[in-house]
């Protein structure tokens, strides 16, 4: 027996309204689990987190390590979690690290936008070291998608890379659009 995991979810917002409420409620996990090394290390945005779980859900931040090694102890197996990164790239640590997310997928919820980087839906920015993990998330075989809330239509991210111009590795950069 292994970890249930309920959603496997990027969202650079982490912790906020619609996971809380919406998500929550959808997926029905017993604990919500921010992976994430920066927020970790991070005191104040810990206990913000915390403080944002629903209730009936406890919320914990962790490391990418550790959540990789949690997974892997069995004392962890009753745990269903939501489990929240904020990028793409700790998702694909995940993976690498050998987090089984084949039964949900990766939902991209948010991912904010900054220079460099190019809108490729109302609500996911993503730039050269994003779109190569959602790439290796594709890669391990995956299903990559943008859902804000559960009742929106899931929206395939790979196309949308390609048409902005964020070429898989090894395949040569298109002009974009």
């Amino acid at each position: 027996m292994t970890m249930d995991i309920r959603l496997a979810r990027i969202d650079s917002r982490l912790l906020h309204g619609q996971v809380a409420t919406v998500w929550t409620k959808s997926v029905s996990p017993n604990r919500i689990l921010v992976v994430s090394d920066e927020v970790a290390r991070d005191a104040l945005r810990k206990i913000l987190i915390v403080q944002a779980a629903p209730p009936g859900v406890k919320a914990n931040v962790i490391t990418v390590d550790k959540m990789i090694e949690i997974y892997h102890d069995s004392l962890f197996d009753n745990v269903k979690p939501l489990i929240l990164t904020d990028t793409p790239q700790n998702m694909a640590r995940l993976v690498a690290g050998g987090l089984d997310f084949s039964q949900t997928g990766v939902d991209i919820g948010s991912l904010a936008f900054s220079t460099g980087m190019v809108m490729v839906t109302n609500a996911v920015a993503v730039g050269q070291a994003e779109a190569d993990a959602l790439y290796a998330l594709a890669a391990a075989g995956l299903k990559v998608y943008a859902q804000k809330v559960p009742t929106d239509k899931q929206v395939d991210l790979m196309p949308l890379l390609a048409k902005n111009g964020f070429a898989a590795p090894g395949q040569p950069e298109t002009e974009l659009k």
